[in-house]
């Protein structure tokens, strides 16, 4: 096959106000990014992903857009943007913006006017109902934030709708109007040269159009948060979204037939994987990767990860190509769920499965979920719903870089409190260290790239007993093993019989690995790859 840049490439995720502050208040920009992409070109990554970086009233942390045509002075300017663009494009780094088109903040112009009259033209691009007949919300849909997901508006009479926070009002996209204006601003952006979009909450965009009560949700137990009280059913994944996708993607696919490379789509959809693969396209194609999240939250066991792999792969539609992340700015880090040593080879097996990896930033140092003092919580899902455990600050602390105050993240008080080791656990102290993680992550990636069966081959699950995941990765001639151990004892593999004299190429521990007498010797907690000598 002929691998365009985000099939055969690894994209990394940045959260901008944690990356690296330059002008000391203590809160990250355009120009620390800029700064780092040295260390980025370096690590071996192809593409970095932005968090939105838009003019923003930070309700949510940027996710409550003002102006979809700017950028939020606490990150720069637009010519910081381009700037850092061009800087990027250099050093042959992709580009990816955050989109967020299922709702606005309430400080929008257009939500401004839409609410000022029921009458205005811009009322019909958001979601206004009239209350119930005893004058409550007007049916049981709730916040993925917690309470009801209508807010009242004294002055007109009725409730709008809103997913998230009531600072976060949902577009109307059965709109035409809405939808024209939308597609506008992802033209504003490509005119620019950005290399295509992560697409913030895809699934919800559309809601059923008579607006019925979502049934309640039979599973649902205290702890979990309040929104599990009912299945969103009618709420989210309505089939019309599955046009917009598709004159989504017909937009950036257009910008790649321009020659200027091609452009990507990145749908966040939290669905069963047969209803994710909706997202690929119907009649139409879709985007080209829906966020595909399994590992998240997976049970670590190798027979458990063998049928969850198996299984999506079977699923794919022609065409479709697999992609695979182990967390984001809203989920646990991998070091929290797996523990440092699976947490290296959790890293073996997102960069060695067939598809797209994404990584998120300060994963490469074995970052850990931080404890966020009460005081110093930012979040606004911690604070509505405090105490379950749904708080993201935790996952969203500032990346340690040195040794010097404050990490060399900023000259002020970090936005966040840092990693509580960050004088060891930094960059500048595990880019010496030949056995850190971050060393791990640079050799994978160089893996990568050196062999294309890594990235772009064939894969095959190899029969395995106990806690060792195997599996082949093919391209041409090239045939690699990999093989992880996610258990906390030795294991001796049995290689099959055409692997022939195999050696190791890689080891997430040391150079010590051991593969002889057609067998690998595997210690606990290791991955490693193995190629033909």
């Amino acid at each position: 096959m002929t691998a365009l840049w985000w099939q055969k490439g690894v994209i990394y995720q940045i959260y901008p106000r944690s990356f690296q502050d330059t002008n000391g208040d203590g809160i990250g920009d355009l120009k620390g990014i800029e700064r780092r992409l040295g260390y980025l070109a370096g690590l071996g990554v192809d593409a970095i992903w932005i968090s939105p970086i838009y003019p923003s009233p930070m309700a949510d942390f940027g996710y409550d857009v003002a102006d979809y045509c700017g950028v939020d002075p606490r990150f720069g300017t637009l010519a910081d943007f381009d700037d850092l663009l061009a800087q990027a494009h250099a050093r042959e780094l992709k580009v990816v913006l955050d989109f967020v088109p299922n709702h606005t903040s309430d400080r929008h112009p257009w939500f401004v006017e839409s609410r000022a009259s029921r009458e205005n033209p811009k009322r019909d691009w958001y979601i206004w109902r009239d209350p119930a007949p005893n004058g409550g919300p007007p049916n049981n849909w709730i916040s993925d934030f917690g309470g009801p997901a209508w807010e009242p508006d004294e002055a007109t009479g009725q409730y709008y709708y809103h997913a998230f926070l009531k600072e976060q009002a949902d577009l109307n996209w059965r709109n035409p109007a809405v939808r024209a204006a939308m597609c506008d601003v992802m033209r504003f952006w490509l005119d620019r040269g950005v290399d295509g979009f992560r697409i913030d909450v895809l699934w919800h965009m559309v809601k059923a159009t008579a607006f019925p009560d979502n049934p309640p949700n039979p599973a649902y137990r205290p702890p979990m948060g309040e929104m599990h009280r009912v299945l969103q059913r009618h709420s989210t994944d309505q089939p019309e979204v599955h046009e917009i996708a598709a004159d989504m993607r017909a937009i950036a696919d257009g910008y790649g037939a321009t020659g200027r490379g091609e452009r990507v789509l990145i749908g966040e959809i939290y669905l069963p994987v047969d209803r994710l693969m909706h997202y690929y396209g119907r009649e139409r194609a879709g985007v080209h990767l829906p966020f595909n999240f399994q590992l998240v939250d997976a049970p670590w066991d190798a027979r458990s990860l063998a049928t969850l792999i198996a299984d999506y792969e079977a699923a794919l539609p022609p065409g479709g190509w697999p992609n695979w992340v182990l967390g984001n700015h809203d989920r646990p880090r991998v070091a929290t769920k797996r523990g440092q040593a699976q947490a290296r080879v959790a890293a073996m097996l997102l960069l060695t499965l067939r598809g797209t990896p994404t990584l998120y930033y300060g994963d490469e140092l074995g970052l850990s979920d931080i404890a966020i003092p009460p005081a110093q919580v930012q979040d606004p899902r911690e604070l509505r719903e405090p105490g379950l455990g749904l708080g993201r600050d935790p996952v969203r602390t500032p990346m340690p870089w040195d040794a010097s105050d404050n990490a060399g993240f900023t000259t002020a008080k970090p936005w966040l409190p840092l990693n509580t080791d960050w004088p060891t656990r930094n960059v500048a102290r595990m880019a010496e260290d030949p056995y850190s993680i971050l060393t791990l992550y640079r050799r994978l990636l160089a893996a990568r790239r050196a062999h294309p069966a890594l990235s772009i081959g064939d894969f095959a699950l190899l029969d395995t007993q106990g806690d060792v995941l195997a599996y082949e990765r093919r391209h041409g001639a090239e045939r690699l093993i990999v093989a992880l151990n996610l258990g906390g004892r030795p294991h001796r593999l049995e290689l099959p019989d055409w692997a022939g004299d195999y050696g190791p190429l890689l080891s997430t521990i040391d150079d010590a690995a051991v593969a002889a007498d057609r067998a690998l010797l595997l210690r606990s907690d290791e991955g490693v790859i193995l190629t033909a000598d």
